[in-house]
């Protein structure tokens, strides 16, 4: 059993919005398949932190459902800011029920458990230079991750936090959502929606005693990225 990053799929397999028309993107769906099916085993876990699908409602997103569906592991979605399809928490289970996409497990105002760790998270929201970031939205997004993180330790889980927007992004901080983060510790955080020239001011490393890691598709090469190690040292600190 191993874990599994990988964030902004971005597909369209049943709308007109094809990615492969940005520099990148050439044959992104077949090369995703491809080296999915290559490193994910059907025991393993993958998290899609977000923008998942171009669809604009639920029922549009079925091709994009049973493609992921299809595809080996559990796979754990979370929202991203192109998911304008997501739904109730009741829709969304009743939708996945209902096409018999069993693989597919949300992550809503809860976390996810995986061995001995709690798979938690949430869109997060902007906080960029020349942006003007929502403050309802920003405190709502707070209060999701600290549910998430909550949920988990309910459980005796350690969090491991997965978020879309960035809680920092070159010289800008989200201080609604860093201040969730430290508030319980956390150590690691993975996030996606930062794309093309824009990674190389993405945080990829240990900032202010959390280690962050970009995992947009297109920043992985298409590639889902095991990150086993965080789980690992967590059982061997528990057999200690």
């Amino acid at each position: 059993m191993s874990l599994f990053v990988i964030a902004d799929l971005h597909l369209s397999l049943g709308t007109d919005k094809p990615m492969d028309v940005f520099r990148g993107w050439d044959n992104y769906v077949e090369r995703l398949e491809n080296n999915w099916r290559r490193l994910v085993c059907e025991d393993d876990t993958v998290v899609i932190p977000g923008d998942i699908s171009w669809a604009m409602k639920l029922e549009n997103a079925k091709e994009d459902f049973a493609f992921l569906n299809g595809l080996p592991g559990i796979k754990i979605i979370m929202k991203g800011n192109h998911d304008y399809w997501w739904n109730s928490r009741a829709k969304m289970d009743k939708f996945l029920s209902e096409n018999g996409f069993d693989k597919i497990k949300i992550v809503h105002n809860c976390c996810y458990p995986y061995k001995s760790s709690g798979i938690c998270g949430t869109r997060g929201w902007i906080s960029e230079k020349g942006e003007q970031a929502d403050k309802k939205v920003l405190l709502r997004e707070a209060q999701r991750l600290s549910v998430s993180i909550e949920d988990a330790l309910r459980q005796g889980l350690k969090p491991l936090v997965f978020l879309h927007y960035p809680p920092v992004y070159s010289n800008d901080r989200n201080e609604e959502m860093l201040s969730v983060l430290k508030k319980f510790g956390i150590t690691e955080c993975f996030y996606g929606h930062i794309h093309g020239h824009g990674a190389k001011f993405a945080v990829n490393g240990i900032f202010d005693g959390i280690r962050y890691k970009l995992a947009a598709s297109d920043f992985l090469q298409f590639t889902p990225l095991c990150i086993n190690e965080f789980v690992q040292n967590d059982n061997l600190e528990k057999q200690v």
